[in-house]
């Protein structure tokens, strides 16, 4: 599992700024549903080889009574206690405050490692910019600047390497004898754990409410018509025995890392309830992670006629950058289209892992730019595609070299894709193109 960071401080000490530069402005997810809510935001960073999870929190008082400030305070105190680490951030041109002893005091319960960060340090000298936080103890004060990067580096390795016990595995791309790892995730009450036990053939998950969360991940293997999959816990399960108690309470953090450790994600949706904003950012992180897809709409049967076209067309329009993913319509609980959705994950597991020849590839591309060339930008030259190999596995990356790539319209890039596509039937996989310019080092004539 990916370490969890949490960044934590007073307000205004530059949390969010430094959460955007650790994810890289990738789309974070925003827990707005009952019992969550929009002060905790999460996303994925990753520093040279070692991926993590953050969670940015909202200003903390931990004394806070009433109010919104006691809310973000308890989700403040939620943050931390999913967290494997804290960062604790602090204001190095205001100096040390009341409130950042009471925080100090707060972490220092916890039991969680603790990495004291000063922020805001641009042009002052270390010693007297960090003087005042000794008094914290909590060890030697690291001093970045979230604004500009400075320190940052050091600071997410320093936080990494406080972690114990927690191994991150590297991905196998060679998984052709290995169980495909399935991640079933959506917002609670979708059907989830009716749908694990329609797969697993008996009744093995007792879905109840139950307040917290925890982080401990549980896999259960499980074979179907010949296949060997390992399902990833999205839905809190728990062992109890032979059996498995669901807590059915959304979890970013349980999300965020089946996805991550998913060959496969089924992102199982309500048929009976609108698609929601936390729907299509589940599904935008989905798609951002490069994790194979698949869709499917839970709960329709009994649907009349009309309302069935009316869920399929909303599907279709809020769910829009998910095209090369199939979309199921099922019921776990009568157990129908579910034969159906697994040949899906399969196909889509299939084309994640392909394996693509460059003289096919290059043979596609030849076809592709015969068919239609690149549109000429204005004032540059026609862009010039001249082979493509394949640069990597789940998702599947096709590495097109030419010259004058740079000016490659977007149109363009998707024209190649479903080029790209259809040729190879990978569907059910993000397929990503990358452009280099530069000479085929296959060409007989270089060199002459």
């Amino acid at each position: 599992m990916k370490p969890v960071i949490a960044l934590v401080g007073r307000p205004n000490v530059g949390k969010s700024t430094l959460f955007n530069r650790l994810t890289r402005s990738r789309a974070a997810l925003v827990a707005d549903f009952p019992g969550l809510t929009r002060d905790r935001h999460y996303g994925e960073g990753r520093i040279g080889e070692r991926p993590f999870l953050v969670i940015d929190t909202g200003g903390f008082e931990p004394v806070a009574k009433d109010g919104i400030l006691q809310e973000m305070a308890r989700q403040t105190k939620q943050a931390v206690a999913e967290a494997d680490v804290v960062v604790f951030m602090v204001d190095g041109r205001q100096g040390m405050t009341p409130h950042d002893k009471s925080i100090t005091e707060y972490l220092r319960r916890s039991g969680r490692p603790v990495i004291l960060v000063v922020n805001k340090a641009e042009g002052m000298k270390y010693t007297a910019v960090t003087a005042d936080f000794y008094e914290l103890g909590l060890g030697e004060p690291l001093v970045i600047s979230s604004a500009h990067g400075d320190g940052v580096h050091t600071m997410v390795e320093s936080a990494l390497d406080a972690v114990s016990a927690v191994e991150v595995p590297p991905e196998d791309e060679e998984t052709a004898d290995r169980p495909i790892r399935l991640a079933i995730v959506g917002r609670p009450n979708v059907g989830k754990s009716t749908l694990i036990n329609a797969l697993l053939g008996e009744e093995r998950v007792i879905a109840f409410d139950l307040p917290g969360t925890t982080r401990d991940a549980i896999e259960i293997p499980f074979e179907r018509d010949g296949k060997h999959y390992t399902l990833i816990d999205t839905a809190g399960l728990r062992r109890r025995g032979k059996v498995f108690q669901a807590i059915e309470k959304f979890s970013v953090v349980k999300t965020l890392q089946a996805i991550s450790d998913a060959n496969v994600v089924l992102l199982l949706l309500d048929a009976q309830q609108d698609i929601s904003d936390q729907d299509a950012h589940i599904a935008g992180f989905i798609l951002e992670s490069g994790r194979a897809l698949v869709v499917g709409i839970n709960k329709w049967d009994g649907l009349p006629v009309d309302t069935r076209n009316l869920v399929k067309s909303e599907a279709e329009r809020k769910l829009h950058f998910l095209s090369f993913a199939k979309f199921h319509y099922i019921s776990a609980l009568k157990q129908t289209g579910i034969s159906s959705l697994m040949r899906s994950i399969n196909a889509a597991y299939s084309a994640a892992m392909a394996n693509l020849s460059t003289p096919r590839l290059t043979r596609v591309l030849k076809d592709a730019t015969e068919h239609q060339q690149p549109p000429r930008a204005k004032g540059a030259i026609r862009p010039k595609l001249r082979y493509a190999h394949q640069g990597g596995k789940n998702p599947p990356i096709i590495v097109i070299h030419g010259n004058g790539l740079d000016h490659i319209s977007q149109d363009y890039r998707r024209y190649l894709e479903r080029h790209f596509r259809d040729a190879f039937s990978l569907t059910g996989t993000p397929l990503q193109i990358e452009f280099r310019t530069g000479k085929n080092p296959f060409d007989p004539e270089k060199g002459k």
